[in-house]
């Protein structure tokens, strides 16, 4: 199998040795050095400001998307919500069950945030922002210059769900002034899925910690706790947390997030520059390098999805919903190269041929 989706990843030999290692108990000072040494890689990859911290949920990403909202929100704050995907749907799905007051800010499928869309908000009461910085549904990277710019201006306490551009696409939380930063272990970090990371700033552990939340498992002033000792409050994915570990240990040796980063961009590159041999469209306005979005006009992509999988061994990501014929992805996250690129364009070659594409 040679995997192009968004995650679950191709991961590396490393990262898979530990997982066909037997898990061991983790209430240890070993498993705390380790959780603990987490923390301080995962800061330092995010550009956390000092005094920040980190915490590690079992669970997906969304996990972290609801946690952070239900601790950092209340029904007296005003958040707004960028809307242009399926994820940034579920952050608008999250505020509604949890009574915070919202505002979407509506873009079509494919297209960046520009000054005119945040124009109307200014001065206007808000106290929260919330973001998919890469909108993976479609593969488009909002401006974070700009919405930082606009959530300073305006006293904004900004949240970015970075699960599938954090390490492939620039960020620093100090620069674009995020106060919480989420991501997942089945994205850039390449580990199997079921960990989800929040990185937090001063800022958001005060609101934390001022918050009540009517939560056991969600509730992060207990996970902040444990962390103080290198621990979590209830039994977590211990065997994942190994693999994070070695994974930022990983890229930590390689030049941090600037190489990783560097490395993801020349892929998607690689595989653009090459693609326009095929009649597919580029979808995104503002492509992040984490995942290339194809439009496929009047030939199926499911049928694409099927045929590169079950034929040739190939998986790309399909999208869903009304966009299931007519989209699919190629990510560039993981433990890749231009190699296994020109075996996926081998493939669609062959496609080409047979008169299927």
């Amino acid at each position: 199998m040679l995997n192009f989706s968004v995650g679950p990843v191709q991961s590396s030999a490393g990262v898979r040795a530990i997982g066909a290692e037997q898990v061991p108990y983790f209430r240890t000072p070993e498993f705390s050095k380790v959780m603990l040494e987490n923390e301080a890689m995962m800061k330092e990859l995010a550009g956390a400001p000092e005094g920040s911290r980190a915490v590690f949920l079992t669970g997906s990403g969304t996990a972290s998307m609801e946690a952070a909202v239900m601790n950092c929100f209340t029904p007296s704050d005003r958040v707004l919500v960028v809307n242009g995907g399926s994820f940034g749907e579920r952050f608008a799905q999250i505020c509604a069950i949890h009574g915070i007051p919202h505002t979407e800010i509506r873009l079509p499928f494919g297209k960046a945030l520009k000054e005119e869309h945040l124009a109307p908000y200014e001065e206007a009461g808000y106290t929260g922002f919330l973001v998919n910085v890469d909108e993976t549904s479609s593969g488009v990277l909002y401006d974070l210059d700009l919405i930082g710019a606009f959530c300073k201006r305006n006293g904004i306490f900004l949240i970015c769900d970075c699960i599938s551009s954090f390490l492939t696409d620039p960020f620093c939380m100090k620069e674009n002034g995020a106060a919480v930063m989420i991501t997942g272990s089945q994205k850039a970090l390449a580990c199997p899925p079921g960990i989800s990371v929040l990185v937090l700033a001063p800022e958001a552990v005060a609101r934390i910690e001022e918050t009540e939340v009517k939560s056991l498992y969600f509730d992060l002033k207990s996970a902040l706790k444990n962390m103080d000792r290198g621990q979590t409050p209830f039994t977590p994915a211990v065997g994942i947390l190994l693999q994070i570990h070695e994974r930022l240990t990983e890229i930590m040796e390689h030049g941090g997030a600037e190489a990783e980063i560097a490395r993801c961009a020349r892929l998607s590159a690689y595989f653009r520059e090459r693609i326009g041999a095929f009649p597919f469209t580029l979808i995104s306005e503002a492509p992040t390098n984490a995942v290339t979005t194809l439009g496929t006009g009047d030939i199926s992509a499911s049928g694409i999805f099927r045929i590169l999988k079950d034929v040739y061994g190939i998986w790309v990501c399909p999208n869903g919903g009304e966009l299931a014929e007519k989209v699919f992805r190629v990510g560039h996250l993981g433990d890749l190269n231009e190699e296994d690129y020109d075996t996926l364009l081998a493939a669609l070659a062959d496609l080409q041929k047979r008169g299927l594409l």
